[in-house]
């Protein structure tokens, strides 16, 4: 990620120069400190590239200053750039346009904006955020493709700008982790490889770290998350970490991070087409483990437990049918109607396995549901709740963070949907309201405490010309931990 400075005046030498213009300045206001040969350039470029001072829309030219040729960019902000994350998005605009331009440094003048520390440090996020690449395994990248920019400076930021950046820059380093973990092959993370990389992520911060193996698995009784499992060469993991920064036997917010390092369908194997980033489907571990490292470096006055169950969903020899039963942790059986349907399967023992932690709130993340998808598109994440006041929580830390979810209905009457005639229920209840079904079935495994369920399979993830990991949803669970340790403070 490009390293982002602040500085009370514009630095020396070559860099390009980006103006933040808001929808109701005038421009000539806002190239004030600039000469007036500059400034006549700058408003030429404007009108002929027609820019409207819409957000994160972008005019440029090429200026002369002291004998300098420097790129010139005026970046929108839009009518109201506080709202929906306006600085973050107008920041990752500059650093898109910039990234593979052959700029090593960017001076962004904030001066006369008269932004909060806040707003200029959300800027700042927005485009380091940006500047993550994966190309780890590209070794002949073409020139044009490589990135250059290095450095962001901001001039003219408040004067605790700097200091309100040093807390999300903890964020951006979690979402690195998350999004590089999410974006390898799943031939190189996998259960036991995932748990390699969170210890070595992990090392020195204080963070306790458990592993239950295939064995340990068995002797508790997960026959559910085994039953995913067994069909993989791979074996299983069950990962427990704790941050202990609250009052010793203060009650723990709990996280549950879904971990399926490859997802094939199983036996209700998946179509071909896009099968490939299905090594997405560990993003609700993923997500776990970087709001951890996070934590880590925020050091918030609480106490945390982060649970990840993870396997690979395969159609092997040993693998689960549809038709199959599986007796879960809790002691209810569920039939295999769909093996596709992994994930709430892993996540239910996992759930399980929390009530040993008398929890003050759990939240699991998964990307669970394609129905998710053509509900809520990739936008929103889907919230279910068996508490109102958490569901509020959680959508409060989602607004802060400008990470969205939508509250979705979790009402007994969908649950006639998962009945079966051979085992308690079934792990599917059919098409109709997929994302709610699944989540009701959650909920039969999580009575005993105040939960929530992140159904994140539309936001984890971007495919297309930008494929590879959001990051998603890091900056909403950070928000709400940073939230409820304020508030036990």
């Amino acid at each position: 990620m490009i390293k982002v400075e602040f500085a009370a005046a514009r630095p020396d030498g070559a860099y390009a120069l980006a103006i933040p213009v808001r929808a109701g300045d005038v421009l000539h206001d806002r190239l004030g400190a600039l000469g007036e040969p500059v400034r006549a350039l700058a408003a030429r470029a404007a009108e002929a590239q027609r820019f409207e001072r819409d957000l994160g829309g972008i005019a440029e030219t090429f200026v002369e200053e002291e004998g300098i040729v420097r790129r010139l960019l005026l970046v929108g902000l839009g009518p109201q750039p506080g709202a929906d994350g306006g600085y973050e998005r107008a920041g990752g605009a500059l650093t898109a346009k910039l990234l593979v331009s052959g700029e090593t440094h960017l001076v962004v003048d904030l001066s006369g904006l008269g932004l909060a520390g806040g707003e200029s440090a959300r800027l700042a996020f927005g485009a380091a955020a940006r500047s993550w690449r994966h190309d780890l395994y590209r070794t002949k990248l073409p020139r044009k493709q490589k990135p250059t920019l290095e450095t962001m400076t901001l001039v003219g930021a408040a004067e605790d700008a700097e200091q309100e950046y040093a807390r999300l820059a903890a964020l951006l380093a979690g979402l690195d982790l998350t999004r590089n973990l999410v974006t390898e092959p799943a031939n190189i993370v996998y259960p036991e490889t995932f748990v390699e990389r969170v210890r070595a992520s992990l090392d020195g911060s204080g963070v306790e770290i458990e592993t239950l193996d295939e064995k340990a698995m068995a002797k508790l009784g997960m026959g559910a998350l085994l039953g995913v499992a067994q069909g993989s060469v791979r074996p299983p993991r069950l990962l427990v970490m704790r941050w202990n920064g609250g009052k010793a036997g203060a009650k723990p917010v709990v996280f549950v991070g879904k971990g399926i390092t490859f997802d094939t369908g199983g036996i209700s194997i998946k179509p071909a087409v896009e099968m490939d980033e299905m090594k997405f489907d560990m993003g609700g571990a993923a997500s776990v483990l970087g709001t951890l490292r996070a934590v880590a470096e925020l050091k918030p006055a609480l106490n945390l437990v982060c649970l990840i169950p993870t396997c690979e969903n395969m159609p092997g020899g040993r693998a689960v049918k549809p038709g199959d039963v599986v007796t879960s942790l809790s002691g209810q059986t569920v039939e295999i109607l769909n093996t596709d349907a992994e994930g709430r399967l892993i996540l239910c023992d996992a759930l399980t396995y929390v009530e040993r932690y008398e929890p003050a709130a759990v939240i699991d993340i998964a990307t669970l549901t394609g129905a998710c998808v053509i509900a809520l598109g990739h936008v929103a994440a889907g919230l279910f709740a068996n508490d109102d006041a958490l569901a509020r929580e959680v959508t409060t830390a989602a607004d802060t963070a400008y990470d969205r979810v939508w509250h979705m209905p979790l009402w007994d009457d969908y649950q006639e949907q998962l009945k079966s005639n051979f085992a308690d229920f079934a792990n599917i209840g059919g098409r109709p309201a997929g994302a709610v079904t699944a989540a009701c079935f959650l909920a039969r495994f999580a009575g005993k405490f105040k939960w929530a369920h992140l159904d994140i399979a539309g936001t984890a993830w971007r495919s297309g010309k930008e494929k590879g990991s959001t990051g998603r949803p890091v900056p909403l669970l950070a928000q709400f931990l940073i939230n409820r340790a304020s508030r036990k403070g």
